[in-house]
């Protein structure tokens, strides 16, 4: 270590300067390379902030569905919780998930690619012995399943895609059928290597059982229905979908007498069996209005068991 300096200065103190192996160590070594990660703009995998709220809100709802469906069928409470949504390619989702788990590989139809559940095989398990009459005492091993046990897992997983199909909606329009299970990712041969899938993560809390699941989605079957992003539409026809738009729009409208003018002394002292004079003739139709404005006039009617007001004849209002 090297001695310390001592420097005085004229106006001060003297000052003390130390240097220590630490000190030169910190200064003289570079920082440490940051990490680069190569992007393919042709093959983009991050998706689009609208598009990724889009899908959060559709897998969301699919937790919730399929949380309540566990819970009617397992005869326990299960709650399944969305964590991430992303863009993968199928070979990096294979190599993200245990070298053996439950992949339930489903049918889209007119389509290669097959869409996944995945979860472990021990609570799927656990399940089965739930709804076999068991308590879930016992710890299930992670195996693969016997053909009754699979017919079980089946029926779940039917319920599971009618509440998939269900929180998609419009995103997910095409048919989505059970093909198999398999147990090996690498084997499981989905989709092809480079597809994109559309993958979200959950964790699935059954009873006393937690486990992590995920749901896969070729991007081809999804993407296309969330649309451009950040569409603009031309301002050309603006007018004309304006009226359409408030054509669609609802609004209260209100039959009845003329009005009358009365004072308020007359309103406070108001009791049951009162009569207000009105200065609706007799035989003078109602009157049809929207906001307090007039638009027609119409005569008493009926519609079945209710009464309705049949138009008599309309009025124009300046615009």
């Amino acid at each position: 270590m090297r001695r310390p300096q001592r420097l005085t200065g004229r106006a001060g103190p003297p000052i003390v300067i130390i240097v220590t192996p630490s000190n030169l160590q910190e200064t003289l070594l570079p920082e440490p390379a940051r990490t680069v990660e190569v992007y393919d703009f042709r093959r983009p995998t991050t998706l689009a902030r609208e598009h990724s709220r889009a899908l959060e809100v559709a897998f969301e709802t699919f937790a919730r569905q399929w949380g309540t469906q566990l819970t009617a069928k397992v005869r326990v409470k299960a709650q399944v919780t969305t964590h991430q949504v992303l863009m993968q390619t199928y070979d990096e989702y294979a190599a993200s998930l245990p070298a053996t788990t439950a992949m339930v590989l489903c049918r889209l139809e007119d389509y290669e690619s097959q869409a996944i559940i995945q979860f472990p095989t021990s609570s799927a398990l656990a399940w089965v012995g739930r709804m076999l009459g068991g308590n879930g005492s016992q710890p299930a091993p992670g195996r693969k399943f016997t053909q009754i046990e699979q017919a079980l897992v089946k029926r779940l997983m039917e319920d599971a895609l009618e509440d998939l199909r269900y929180s998609f909606g419009s995103l997910l329009p095409m048919p989505l059928s059970f093909n198999s299970i398999q147990y090996n990712a690498q084997f499981a041969q989905a989709a092809a290597p480079s597809d994109l899938m559309v993958v979200a993560t959950f964790t699935l809390r059954v009873g006393e059982n937690t486990a992590e699941g995920t749901v896969a989605l070729p991007a081809e079957t999804v993407l296309p229905q969330l649309g451009a992003t950040n569409p603009t539409t031309s301002p050309e026809n603006a007018a004309e979908l304006l009226r359409q738009q408030m054509a669609w729009v609802p609004v209260e409208v209100s039959v009845g007498l003329m009005p009358v003018t009365v004072r308020p002394e007359a309103i406070l002292r108001l009791a049951v069996g009162d009569l207000i004079p009105l200065n609706h003739p007799e035989r003078r139709p109602l009157e049809v209005r929207i906001a307090g404005q007039r638009i027609a006039r119409a005569g008493l009617g009926r519609n079945g068991a209710r009464l309705a007001a049949q138009i008599v004849d309309t009025e124009e209002n300046p615009a």
